[in-house]
């Protein structure tokens, strides 16, 4: 783990992969989930060297159980300058089907699915 400290103006970010191996970069506040892989693709780790991707369009950002899609910054999550984050960074083709959003407007029109089985 990093021992220096944190520039005011920038988010260190410690990555997990699935392995379970870590590393920190540092990003100013603006960079995107899109920019994040693509600045770790460009810079991987060689102790990562075995989960070495072929693109950095397959890597995505996991935060707070939740999968960034690529514009999203740093910023509009509101993680604070000068701090240290934790995200997942996994390999994966797509995006999955946002359905719990879907879940949450349901609850909110009142709707409901329901089955009984006898």
């Amino acid at each position: 783990m990093s021992s220096a400290p944190v520039p005011a103006d920038m988010i260190a970010l410690r990555l997990i992969l699935v392995s379970g191996k870590t590393q920190e970069f540092l990003f100013p506040p603006g960079a995107s989930a899109a920019d994040i892989a693509r600045h770790v693709h460009d810079r991987w780790p060689p102790d990562w060297e075995e989960e070495r991707v072929s693109s950095a369009s397959i890597l995505r950002l996991i935060y707070q159980g939740r999968f960034l899609h690529g514009n999203v910054t740093l910023g509009a999550l509101k993680l604070p300058p000068g701090r240290t984050a934790v995200m997942h960074l996994v390999a994966r083709e797509t995006l999955p089907e946002p359905n719990s959003q879907g879940q949450r407007n349901r609850e909110k029109t009142g709707e409901s699915h329901c089955c009984v089985i006898l």
